[in-house]
C-alpha cells in the first residue's frame, strides 16, 4: 500500500460544490469540477442533484464522495478474482426526496464541540467542503482533497483510493487566539450478509466500557437508540448481560460476535492516561463477514479510542436483510485540546488481502 498523503499536493483555487443552487448558472458544478480537476479514474457528476466524485482506479475499485458534506456513501473494492468479483463495504441509506444530501451511514467525519460541558454540538454544522485539489499515481492511487473552516479553525480532509485499500485523512489547524477543545472521529458503517456472521477480531486485550456514539449528521443510531437494551427475541436465551456505562472490562476472547447490540469504547481509562506508561488499544483490527467470508482491516492513527457499536434487532427497522455495525477511530473519552497556531491530525485506512 502507497504511505498515506504521499503525493504532493500543488497549491489550487477552491471551487465550492453545494447542493442548492441560488440561480441557474450556465456551467453545471460538476462541469466545472471536471475542467478544472478532472482527470483519469477521477469523475465530478450529480445524483439526486448533490455533487459527488467518484475514484475508479485500474483493477475496477472504486469509491464515491458526496462534496458538499464530506461523506464517503460507498466504497466497492475488488474482492473476487472474477470479472465482476465488486463487493460494496458500506451499510449506506439514501437520503429522503426531500433532502437527498442527508444519506446516513457510509464513512463520516465527526467533530463536536467540547468546549463547555455538556457542549456536543457539531464544528461542521454550518461548514461548506470545498475541492482543493486532486491528485494520482497513474490510476493505482486517486486522491481528492476537501477544505472547510469552522470558526477559528481551518479543516483539510482527504480521501484516497487505492486498488485494495482506502484511507480518510483529517487535518484540523487552530487560527484563532483561544484553544480549541473537540471531541472526534471517523466512523464507518460497514455491512455484513447476515446478523449471525458479523464479528471483530483483534481487540483482545484491550480495556472497553459502554459508551454512546458521538452525535453525527452520518448517524444511523442517535446516541439514546444506541444505548436502549434491545428487544428480547424467541431465541435470546444466554445473551450477554447489558453493559453500564461508567464500568470498565477487559476483552479476553480473539472475537466478537456482534449478533448482539452494543455500543462500547475500546480504549484505556482516562485515568490510566495519567501514567507514565498504560496500554493503549490497538492501531489495528478486522471485521469478519462470514456470510461472505470476507474481511477488511481498519488501521488507526492519530486517535486514542476506537468506538463500536452493533444494532442486534434493531436493525430490522430499515427492512434490509443485511446486518451492518458502526466502528472506527476515535477520541470521545478525552477530548483533543488544540492551541493556537497548532494543528492536529487522524487518519483511517481500510484495506483486505481477499484477493490473496
Amino acid at each position: 500500500m502507497a504511505s498515506l498523503l504521499s503525493f504532493s499536493v500543488p497549491t489550487s483555487k477552491m471551487i465550492r460544490a453545494s447542493s442548492t443552487a441560488a440561480s441557474a448558472p450556465a456551467i453545471s458544478v460538476p462541469e466545472t469540477l471536471s475542467d478544472k480537476f478532472g482527470r483519469k479514474g477521477i469523475k465530478f457528476s450529480e445524483s439526486d442533484s448533490v455533487p459527488i466524485v467518484e475514484l475508479t482506479v485500474r483493477n475496477g475499485s472504486s469509491l464515491k464522495l458526496q462534496i458538499p458534506n464530506a461523506h464517503v456513501t460507498s466504497y466497492k473494492p475488488k474482492v473476487y478474482w472474477k470479472d465482476d468479483g465488486f463487493q460494496e463495504v458500506l451499510y449506506t441509506i439514501p437520503g429522503n426526496e426531500t433532502d437527498s444530501i442527508k444519506a446516513k451511514g457510509g464513512i463520516g467525519l465527526v467533530l463536536n464541540d467540547a468546549s463547555e460541558a455538556g457542549a456536543k454540538g457539531s464544528l461542521l454544522s454550518a461548514s461548506e467542503w470545498t475541492v482543493k485539489d486532486v491528485d494520482s499515481d497513474a490510476i493505482d492511487a486517486l486522491q481528492v482533497e476537501l477544505s472547510s473552516t469552522s470558526g477559528t479553525l481551518d479543516i483539510t480532509y482527504v480521501v484516497t483510493l487505492y486498488p485494495v485499500s482506502m484511507a480518510t485523512a483529517v487535518i484540523v489547524k487552530n487560527k484563532g487566539r483561544k484553544p480549541v477543545t473537540m471531541t472526534n472521529a471517523i466512523l464507518s458503517h460497514f455491512k455484513f450478509k447476515r446478523r449471525g456472521g458479523a464479528a471483530i477480531q483483534g481487540l483482545k486485550g484491550c480495556g472497553y466500557t459502554a459508551h454512546p456514539p458521538p452525535s453525527s449528521p452520518f448517524e444511523i443510531m442517535s446516541p439514546g437508540e444506541a444505548m436502549k437494551a434491545d428487544t428480547p427475541g424467541w431465541f435470546s436465551f444466554g445473551s450477554e448481560a447489558r453493559e453500564k456505562p461508567g464500568s470498565w472490562s477487559r476483552q479476553d476472547v480473539p472475537y466478537t460476535i456482534l449478533k448482539n447490540k452494543l455500543s462500547r469504547v475500546y480504549a484505556a481509562p482516562p485515568q490510566e492516561r495519567l501514567k507514565p506508561v498504560y496500554n493503549t488499544p490497538p492501531s489495528k483490527y478486522e471485521t469478519l463477514d462470514q456470510g461472505r467470508d470476507l474481511f477488511y482491516r481498519v488501521i488507526c492513527m492519530g486517535f486514542e479510542d476506537i468506538y463500536l457499536s452493533s444494532p442486534g434487532s434493531f436493525y430490522e427497522k430499515y427492512g434490509s436483510k443485511e446486518y451492518f455495525i458502526c466502528t472506527g477511530p476515535a477520541s470521545l473519552l478525552v477530548p483533543v485540546v488544540i492551541n493556537p497556531a497548532e494543528e492536529w491530525r487522524g487518519a483511517q485506512v481500510i484495506e483486505h488481502d481477499n484477493l490473496s
